[in-house]
C-alpha cells in the first residue's frame, strides 16, 4: 500500500509506490529552516548508522540554506549602501552644483533688468555653463561608479593602485598607496568594502580638505585588517561634522556593517586621520 503524509502532499513524482518516509528537521542556531524528507519503495527498518547519515545530511543541508539566506541578505545590504551612497552623492555635489547654477542664473536675470553691459553678463552665463559641466561630469561619474564593478578581473591592491593614481591626478596632491599582506584574496564583501571605503575618504581629501598629500595604507593580517587614510589638509572638529561631509558618515555605515570601527583624529590646521578596524575571524 502507498504511505500517506502531509509533508508529501506537494511531491512532484506523486506518493504511488512509496513505502518508507523519515522527516529530517532542518536548523541554524536554534532557528527551524524547514524539513527534510526522505522516501523510497523499499521498505527497511532504519538502523543507527542509517539514522545518524540522514541526520548528517540534514546538518549539511541546514548549513547550506543558511549561508545562501546570508549570501542574499549581503546582497541586499551590499544594494542598500549603493543607494545610501548615491543619495550623499546627490546631496554632497549635484544638489550643491545645481543650487550655485541657479545662483548665477538668477544673477544673470537680475543684470539684464539692471540694464547692465552685456561683457559682464556674458561673463556670468560663462561662470554658469562651467558648473553646469563640471556637475554633468559628477553625475557620469556618480552613475560610473554604481554600474562598474572595480574589482571584477583584479586584485584589490591593483584596484586600490588605480584609485590612488586617478585621485592623486583629478585632486592635484601627491597621494601614496602601502600595503602588507593585502595581497591574499579576502572574502569579497570585505574586498569591496575596503575599496568603497578609500574611494570615499579619498573623495573627502579631495573636495574639502585642500591638501597637499595623502595615503593609504592597508595592513591584512590573519585575524584582522588595519586601514589608515590620512591626508595633510585643513582638517576640522570632529565633533562637528562640517556641512556637506556625507562621505564621513558613508564611511561609518560601510565599516560598522563590517563589523569593524573607525577611529578620527583630526584637528583645524592640522589635517586628517581615519584609522579603521575591522576583525577577519568571522567572515574567511
Amino acid at each position: 500500500c502507498n504511505i500517506t503524509c502531509s509533508r508529501l502532499e506537494n511531491l512532484v513524482v506523486g506518493t504511488a509506490g512509496l513505502r518508507f518516509h523519515a522527516s529530517i528537521p532542518l536548523d541554524a542556531h536554534g532557528k527551524p529552516l524547514g524539513v527534510l524528507n526522505v522516501a523510497s519503495t523499499d521498505w527497511e527498518e532504519l538502523a543507527e548508522d542509517d539514522l545518524e547519515l540522514l541526520y548528517t545530511v540534514g546538518d549539511l543541508v541546514s548549513i547550506a540554506v543558511e549561508r545562501a539566506r546570508l549570501f542574499n541578505k549581503s546582497v541586499e545590504l551590499g544594494a542598500v549602501e549603493e543607494r545610501n551612497r548615491l543619495a550623499r552623492e546627490l546631496h554632497d555635489t549635484l544638489a550643491q552644483g545645481l543650487a550655485a547654477i541657479a545662483l548665477k542664473l538668477e544673477t544673470v536675470d537680475a543684470l539684464l533688468e539692471a540694464g547692465i553691459k552685456a561683457d559682464r553678463v556674458r561673463d556670468t552665463v560663462q561662470q554658469a555653463l562651467i558648473a553646469t559641466r563640471a556637475n554633468l561630469e559628477e553625475a557620469r561619474r556618480s552613475v560610473l561608479d554604481l554600474r562598474a564593478a572595480p574589482l571584477e578581473g583584479k586584485s584589490l591592491v591593483d584596484a586600490l593602485n588605480e584609485l590612488v593614481v586617478e585621485c592623486a591626478r583629478k585632486g592635484k596632491l601627491d597621494v601614496r598607496f602601502d600595503h602588507v599582506d593585502a595581497s591574499h584574496p579576502l572574502p569579497a564583501r570585505v574586498e569591496i568594502g575596503i575599496y568603497r571605503i578609500v574611494q570615499e575618504a579619498l573623495t573627502n581629501v579631495v573636495r574639502h580638505a585642500h591638501a597637499e598629500q595623502a595615503s593609504v595604507q592597508l595592513i591584512v593580517m590573519p585575524e584582522k585588517i588595519e586601514l589608515t587614510i590620512t591626508d595633510d589638509g585643513v582638517g576640522f572638529d570632529p565633533t562637528h561634522i562640517p556641512e556637506g561631509h556625507y562621505g564621513l558618515i558613508g564611511i561609518n555605515e560601510r565599516v560598522r556593517l563590517l563589523g569593524g570601527q573607525v577611529l578620527v583624529n583630526a584637528c583645524p590646521g592640522e589635517g586628517t586621520s581615519l584609522e579603521i578596524k575591522m576583525s577577519l575571524e568571522s567572515r574567511l
